[in-house]
């Protein structure tokens, strides 16, 4: 299948983009906003390219509003747990994996421009960049059109994966709850090796194994060494019945 760029001509991409916010019912005011939101950094290096400013720092102003706006919601949704509860509650919705999947069925991955190299690298099926341009389209939402539309949306598409987390405990954490798993079987606790430390345009990225005795049960993959065990062993609890079979 051959791989190509949503769009490098500006115009035809202004349209694409138009189109969609037209289709999600947002009532956009500034259209520049939401197109610098899907532009990746590595595009500006591209000669061909019109885009003079990518999703980069987007990012970082947009988790504050999200958490703010998520927070808001657990708050008095749930007033009976307590905060440690409610913090891992959020940290689980907020969390790059979820973004990634909500990213993914919002088809953000056909919208976002890359250049020719994360092109081959299929760099919009990228979980971390597609996370990452969910953030900088909510950063969009907010800076257009203020803080209840752009909570309205979180609602709509981010909150409303709370039951699912909630019904598969992915609250919890991963590596804590693979060990209560593993300790209930057998007497060790799971060990993480790192795999591999790569470079994509400069940013780093680490692939570990998770292992029993002398067997691999999964591998994950991330940002750092923290990210990148934490998502191993989010791999390894979706495929309990797999590896436990062989150990």
């Amino acid at each position: 299948m051959t791989k190509k760029n949503p769009s490098l001509d500006h115009k035809d991409f202004e349209q694409k983009v138009e189109k969609l916010l037209i289709f999600l019912q947002i009532p956009y005011n500034n259209l520049s906003l939401y197109i610098q939101s899907f532009v990746h950094k590595s595009v500006l290096n591209e000669k061909s390219t019109s885009f003079t400013s990518s999703n980069e720092r987007l990012e970082f102003f947009w988790d504050a509003v999200l958490e703010l706006a998520i927070t808001e919601m657990l708050f008095f949704n749930f007033p009976n747990k307590e905060e440690w509860e409610l913090t891992d509650i959020r940290s689980a919705l907020v969390r790059w994996k979820n973004l990634a999947n909500i990213s993914k069925a919002l088809n953000f991955n056909e919208y976002i421009v890359l250049s020719r190299w994360e092109i081959l690298a299929w760099g919009n099926e990228n979980p971390y960049i597609m996370a990452n341009t969910l953030e900088a389209f909510l950063w969009a939402i907010y800076v257009d059109l203020g803080y209840i539309i752009s909570k309205q949306f979180v609602l709509d598409h981010i909150y409303k994966t709370l039951d699912e987390i909630l019904d598969l405990s992915l609250h919890i954490d991963p590596k804590s709850q693979l060990q209560e798993i593993v300790q209930s079987k057998y007497t060790f606790t799971p060990n993480y090796e790192v795999l591999e430390e790569t470079w994509m345009d400069h940013d780093k990225n680490y692939k570990i194994w998770v292992y029993l005795f002398d067997k691999i049960i999964w591998e994950g993959s991330g940002s750092s060494k923290k990210k990148a065990q934490k998502n191993a062993a989010e791999n390894a609890l979706l495929k309990t019945d797999e590896w436990m079979n062989i150990i």
